[in-house]
């Protein structure tokens, strides 16, 4: 195997205009004042309008990396229009959303629907399509968004037939001492390192995921699925490395090998406020690295959103035309 030079954070992460970080709030601040509440069809087909009003340069990086996510899989946009001092004290309290129309939440609604279109989960904070990732107090060890220690490399919501396409995290608050980092890790740069024996057994039926409480199963069984899947040369990627288990011992040894290789690619960033970062949530993983959060009103504070490329594809999974999946 031959092994691919390490990758920097910077490489992903690319830094808005102050024109067009102007421009981005002049359409925020419009968007986020025509309705109070978040979670209406009709504010999300206004925010479906004004993604087109939105500056050229950052509607052509949001194209171009929904069309392809390149060899990383995530993109961070850095200096988008947030103000620290416009915000509320951080939320600390366990499955906390946003459901009141704001300029953060115009900013994830608007790319949301460049990505394709905003979409939620009925058992994953009651629906709400802009989510609050915040430290819980009681909490800290949590493999899971209300969490501070190191959350563990995953793609979101593995365990579904319909995990989102794309994952938004936007930084409203960065950590105390600025440590926190959003990991992220591309099979597309992974592949290489693995051995060909690990390749074809992560291509079988020899996992499974577990679903965290809130989701369950219908029948209390968790169904076998492969952890690589499509083309052999470029697949798409399942797993969460708290909660995927491989089911003979030669595939979990190929967890491991697997772990051992993303790790060697994996990139970190360290959040200011302001960052939106991007996960292509079918090719790349995406973890957090720890943090101590003082719970003063002004911890870290990361609303996030989800995007799905084709809606369709989930409407058994919804009870009407809306957003959110029901099961």
């Amino acid at each position: 195997m031959s092994k691919t030079a390490q990758a920097t954070p910077t490489e992903i992460v690319h830094r808005i205009s102050a024109a067009d970080a102007a421009e981005t709030a002049r359409v925020g601040r419009h968007l986020a004042s025509v309705a109070d509440r978040i979670d209406d069809a009709a504010w999300v087909a206004a925010a479906r309008s004004a993604w087109e009003e939105l500056p050229s340069a950052y509607r052509r990086r949001i194209s171009s990396f929904r069309r392809s996510a390149g060899p990383a899989g995530a993109l961070v946009l850095r200096g988008l229009p947030v103000d620290e001092h416009d915000l509320l004290d951080t939320p600390t309290v366990a499955g906390s959303f946003q459901r009141t129309t704001t300029m953060p939440a115009a900013l994830l609604m608007m790319t949301a629907c460049g990505l394709g279109d905003p979409a939620a989960f009925l058992a994953e904070k009651s629906g709400a399509l802009v989510q609050d990732v915040v430290p819980v107090p009681g909490q800290e060890q949590f493999q899971g968004n209300a969490g501070s220690t190191d959350l563990m490399m995953h793609n979101e919501n593995a365990f579904h037939e319909h995990r989102p396409d794309f994952v938004m995290l936007l930084c409203l608050r960065p950590d105390h001492e600025g440590v926190a980092g959003l990991s992220s890790a591309s099979i597309r740069e992974a592949l290489p390192l693995l051995s060909n024996r690990v390749r074809e057994c992560l291509l079988q039926p020899e996992f499974s995921t577990q679903p965290p409480p809130s989701f369950g199963s219908a029948d209390g069984t968790v169904s076998r699925h492969a952890v690589l899947t499509g083309a052999p040369d470029d697949p798409d990627i399942q797993v969460d490395f708290a909660a995927t288990t491989g089911l003979t011992p030669t595939a979990r040894e190929a967890l491991t090998e697997l772990s051992d290789a993303l790790a060697s690619v994996a990139r970190t960033v360290r959040m200011r406020a302001g960052d939106l970062a991007i996960v292509d949530n079918r090719v790349c993983l995406h973890g957090r690295t720890a943090f101590r959060p003082r719970y003063d009103g002004r911890d870290r504070w990361v609303q996030r959103t989800f995007a799905l490329a084709d809606l369709r594809r989930s409407r058994s999974y919804r009870t009407d035309d809306g957003y959110v999946l029901v099961r």
